[in-house]
C-alpha cells in the first residue's frame, strides 16, 4: 500500500493542496470521476426518498439540497460531493461486490449524512452552508429540525425495505453509528459551554471522531457487509473510514480558522468569531507556550460588537504560533498512515483498494 503517498498529502492539504491553481492532478481527477459516478447513482434515489416526504417538509429538503430556491422555484445546486456514498460503492467494488447491489444502502447512508448536517448548522447557529443561507435561517430550527428527523427516518426505510442478504446487518450498524453520532454532538455542545483551558486535547480528539468519523467508518463498513466481507474485513474497513475521518476533520479544523471563504462557503474565520473549541485551537492552548497563554487571553467570549478581519486574524496567528496549526497538519498525516494500515487489513491486494485511497486522500487534500 502507498502509506507515503497518504502521509504526504495530509502534510500538504493545509498548505493549499498539491493542485497548483486551475490545474488538477490524476488522483484528483481519478476521486471526482468516482464521486460523479456514485452521485449519478445515488441522487435520483436521494431524490425519491425527498419527494416522497410530506410537503412542508419536502421543501426543506428541496431547498437544503439545492433543488428549489426559497420560494419553490427550481434552483440548479450542489447536494455536496457524495464522499459517504461514494465510500460504500467504492468498498463493495474493492471486495469483489456488485457497487449496482449497494445503492440503496449509499443513498441511506447520504441522507444520513444530511440529518446530521441540518442537524448541527441549527445547533451551532451556523448560517451559510453550501454557499447559500442553511435551512434554518429561512425556515426556522422547528422545520429544519423536523427534515433533519425526517431523512433520517427514510434512511432507515431505506435499508430496511432493501431485499439484499446484508440489510439487516447494515440497518443495525447505521443505526448504532446515528447513536453515536448524537453522543459526539452531545459531547460537542457540552465542550462549547466550558472555559477553553479547561477542555482536554484527548476529549476532543474523541468528540471529533465520533461526529465526524463515525458515519465514513459506517459507510466502509456497510459496503463491506454488501460485498459479503467477513467480519475482520469490515470492522478494517470501519476503522479505515474513521481514521481517514479524523484525520479530514483535522484539516476541515484547520481550514476553518485559514480557509478562504470562495473555497469553504462561509465566512473567514467563522470558528473563531463564535470561539469554536477546534483541534488545532486546543491543542494550541495546551501547548503551555508563551503564545498559548497570549491565546487564552484573546480566546474569552466574543464581544457584543463582530469582530473586524484583524482581530480575527490576530487570534489566528496567536494559533499558528502556539504551534496549532503544525500539530493538526502532522497529527491528520499520522491519522492518513493509520487509515491505510487498515485498508491493507481489509483490502491485501493494493490494486482492488484504489477507489477508497483515491476517496480518502481527496478529501484530506481538498477539504470537502
Amino acid at each position: 500500500m502507498p502509506g507515503q503517498q497518504g502521509t504526504r498529502a495530509g502534510r500538504e492539504e493545509v498548505r493549499g493542496g498539491p493542485d497548483a491553481p486551475g490545474t488538477r492532478s490524476a488522483e484528483t481527477q481519478e476521486a471526482e470521476a468516482i464521486l460523479a459516478e456514485a452521485r449519478a447513482w445515488v441522487d435520483p434515489e436521494v431524490r425519491r426518498a425527498v419527494d416522497a416526504l410530506p410537503h412542508p417538509v419536502r421543501r426543506v429538503a428541496l431547498y437544503h439540497f439545492g433543488w428549489e430556491h426559497a420560494d419553490g422555484t427550481p434552483a440548479v445546486g450542489s447536494g455536496g460531493k457524495a464522499v459517504r456514498p461514494a465510500l460504500v460503492l467504492a468498498a463493495v467494488r474493492a471486495l469483489g461486490g456488485r457497487p449496482e447491489d449497494a445503492v440503496r444502502a449509499a443513498t441511506a447512508v447520504e441522507l444520513t449524512h444530511n440529518f446530521t448536517l441540518l442537524h448541527d448548522d441549527v445547533l451551532d447557529r451556523d448560517t451559510t452552508r453550501r454557499h447559500r443561507p442553511t435551512a434554518w435561517t429561512v425556515f426556522g430550527d422547528a422545520d429544519a429540525i423536523l427534515v433533519g428527523d425526517a431523512m433520517q427516518a427514510q434512511a432507515q426505510r431505506l435499508l430496511a425495505e432493501d431485499p439484499h442478504r446484508a440489510a439487516p446487518a447494515a440497518v443495525a450498524r447505521l443505526a448504532a453509528c446515528v447513536v453515536e453520532l448524537c453522543a459526539g454532538q452531545s459531547m460537542d455542545v457540552a465542550l462549547e459551554a466550558r472555559d477553553p483551558g479547561d477542555v482536554s486535547l484527548a476529549e476532543t480528539l474523541t468528540m471529533a471522531e465520533a461526529k465526524t468519523g463515525a458515519l465514513l467508518g459506517c459507510a466502509c463498513a456497510i459496503g463491506g457487509l454488501f460485498a459479503g466481507a467477513g467480519e475482520e474485513e469490515v470492522e478494517a474497513l470501519d476503522a479505515f473510514g474513521r481514521a481517514a475521518g479524523l484525520a479530514f476533520q483535522l484539516i476541515d479544523d484547520v481550514i476553518g480558522i485559514w480557509g478562504e471563504s470562495a473555497r469553504t462557503g462561509k465566512p473567514a474565520g467563522a470558528d473563531l468569531a463564535v470561539r469554536k473549541k477546534s483541534l488545532p485551537v486546543v491543542a494550541a492552548l495546551a501547548s503551555g507556550s508563551p503564545a498559548a497563554r497570549e491565546l487564552a487571553a484573546l480566546y474569552g467570549p466574543p464581544g457584543p460588537e463582530k469582530e473586524g478581519r484583524a482581530e480575527l486574524e490576530a487570534i489566528a496567528q496567536a494559533v499558528e504560533r502556539a504551534g496549532g496549526r503544525d500539530w493538526a497538519q502532522e497529527r491528520a498525516a499520522d491519522e492518513m498512515a493509520r487509515a491505510l494500515g487498515e485498508l491493507a487489513r481489509a483490502v491485501p491486494v493494493p490494486e482492488r483498494a484504489g477507489g477508497l485511497l483515491s476517496l480518502a486522500e481527496f478529501v484530506t487534500r481538498r477539504g470537502y
